[in-house]
């Protein structure tokens, strides 16, 4: 079996990064037939048309990864001359991060009619879809009126061959929870900041690091402001090779706490990549982070997107070293085995054979 990357997309996100190494790590041929995602489509079809057609003609499936919905169409037309098929994993849907997340039309506009059928298009053209929790996989058959056998549940994982656990030898004496991340209304960090002021009149030797950026960055920044929050820092946005050092330096790891729909449905690289650096992990409970952890167990859940609740669990696991030792180390174990690259470049490979080879015999 053969993959064909194809599409507009970023190279070194760490969606498809994973399933990339993942695959090689099993021994699939992996190719990548792409553009930058700066390319309007207008212009990228016909590039990536001619680029495939001179050199990845003999792959037997299109991967179309992450947010790349315009490009399903052309990987369709280019299947139809042969007899290849067409895997799609959006991630997550145009409609349902522009619209419902982000805000950035409203619910009736022609915008938001436009993002949900280019959704409905790149879904009812792919061959096979992929989601990364069963909460997206229920959403998208519901949203879509897709037939549940047409996708499979694929998790993000994480890189171990990046993030893995070691000492930070600089790191500070100070106890200190880290937030990383593009500062998404999902992410909820509004609640992150208003748990920092509970925990400063409670623990005041406790540091938040909140390093990324992204669009809910300077209302953050305004409320640290009137919170006069002298227990956290902002940081700037690093690359993926600087996130082990950061996470290394640290002391407990935060996932999200945005109340949006988004945020029931997902569970974010970073909870996968903190665990695998042996880190605990602060994360809300939703129907999605339970397909995959239990709470005290190898993660620490708190109940709702609430402050005061967030505060608590910061509080105790700074108190009690042998729970938060606890938590990282099967963290850790669970994450090495079940969503490290090469276990989801199997599981992949799995899912491609029961639903291409096993219909084709």
């Amino acid at each position: 079996m053969r993959l064909c990357f194809f599409g507009a997309y970023d190279p070194s996100y760490p969606r498809n990064t994973v399933i990339k190494k993942g695959l090689r790590l099993n021994g699939i041929e992996v190719s990548e037939c792409w553009l930058p995602p700066k390319y309007k489509f207008w212009l990228r079809y016909p590039l990536l048309a001619s680029r495939y057609l001179s050199s990845y003609t003999g792959r037997d499936v299109f991967f179309v990864p992450e947010f790349c919905q315009k490009d399903v169409p052309l990987a369709k037309i280019l299947s139809l001359f042969s007899s290849k098929k067409v895997v799609f994993d959006p991630l997550a849907g145009r409609f349902e991060t522009k619209i419902i997340d982000w805000k950035r039309k409203p619910i009736n506009s022609w915008q938001a009619r436009l993002n949900f059928k280019i959704d409905n298009w790149a879904f009812k053209l792919s061959d096979l879809i992929l989601a990364d929790t069963q909460a997206h996989k229920e959403y998208y058959s519901q949203k879509y009126g897709l037939p549940s056998k047409k996708i499979e549940v694929l998790p993000v994982g994480f890189d171990d061959g990046l993030f893995r656990p070691f000492a930070a030898e600089d790191k500070e004496s100070r106890f200190t929870v880290l937030f990383y991340g593009s500062f998404l209304p999902l992410h909820g960090v509004d609640c992150i900041l208003e748990a920092a002021k509970i925990v400063s009149s409670k623990e005041p030797p406790i540091q938040f690091r909140l390093v990324g950026s992204g669009q809910t960055l300077p209302l953050a920044k305004s409320l640290a402001s009137r919170l006069g929050l002298s227990n956290v820092i902002f940081e700037d946005w690093l690359p993926q090779s600087g996130l082990p050092h950061t996470i290394a330096s640290s002391d407990i790891c935060l996932g999200i706490f945005g109340r949006t729909e988004k945020a029931e449905r997902v569970v974010p690289h970073k909870i996968f990549q903190s665990m695998g650096m042996k880190k605990p992990v602060v994360t809300v409970r939703t129907p999605a982070v339970e397909e995959f952890f239990s709470h005290r167990e190898n993660i620490f859940l708190i109940q709702e997107s609430r402050p005061d609740l967030l505060a608590q669990a910061v509080i105790e696991l700074k108190r009690d070293k042998d729970l938060r030792e606890a938590i990282a180390e099967k963290g850790y174990q669970l994450v090495s085995q079940k969503f490290s690259r090469e276990a989801i470049g199997r599981t992949l490979i799995k899912i491609l054979e029961k639903n291409f080879l096993t219909r084709r015999g």
